[in-house]
């Protein structure tokens, strides 16, 4: 199962928008109707309210939730991220096949750190370990660093399953400037640009949008 999974993710299109994509939107809302590129550049900063979001790199419209890869050098459907461990970009059309490879990547490494721990303890004890020198500490290794991905892998994973509960990805959690991700800070264009960041617009549950409040 973990190699079927790695094998899916690392072979499926994360997902790409459609030839000609345009945004559709409802009239009796007030919502203006598709535009084309030069419609776009000349409304663009009265539509900006209107989530109307166009890439400059592939002169394509945007659906929501969809990023550019500076990597694949193409905009992705609910892009996650870029993982340079499946060669290819976690997005839409196979996040499942991504988590889905972590929780097996966690099984096995902790199938094997259990299968181990025997021989692990044994080293710490007063009776005989049978073996060459080559082989005991081949099984020391490969305990600790088993015991290590086990861990980190289920870090991971923890942290994505809750990314999903709360309907969000990676990229909108911590902003498209790779820079910032592992420090306490966003870039001053994600702060500008993403609402969530903002704390004032979040995906709602289409669940409640009919209910009369």
């Amino acid at each position: 199962m973990l190699l079927w999974s790695y094998l899916t993710v690392v072979l499926t299109d994360s997902g790409t928008v459609p030839p000609n994509w345009k945004p559709a939107w409802d009239e009796e809302r007030g919502e203006v109707d598709p535009l084309n590129e030069s419609e776009f550049d000349g409304l663009q900063p009265a539509l900006s309210s209107r989530r109307i979001r166009y890439c400059r790199k592939c002169n394509q419209f945007k659906p929501p939730r969809c990023h550019h890869c500076s990597v694949c050098g193409r905009c992705v459907l609910k892009m996650d991220h870029h993982c340079v461990w499946v060669v290819n970009c976690v997005g839409a059309l196979n996040y499942k096949y991504f988590l889905l490879f972590l929780f097996y990547t966690f099984l096995e490494t902790s199938l094997v750190t259990l299968a181990l721990f025997s021989h692990f303890l044994a080293f710490f004890s007063d009776e005989e370990i049978p073996g060459t020198a080559a082989t005991l500490a081949t099984t020391f290794l490969s305990f600790v660093l088993n015991l290590a991905f086990a861990l980190s892998v289920f870090g991971f994973l923890i942290m994505h399953v809750s990314l999903v509960s709360a309907n969000t990805t990676t990229i909108e959690v911590f902003g498209t400037d790779k820079r910032y991700w592992f420090i306490p800070a966003y870039s001053d264009e994600d702060l500008r640009r993403m609402a969530a960041l903002q704390g004032l617009e979040f995906p709602s549950n289409p669940d409640f949008d009919s209910e009369e409040f």
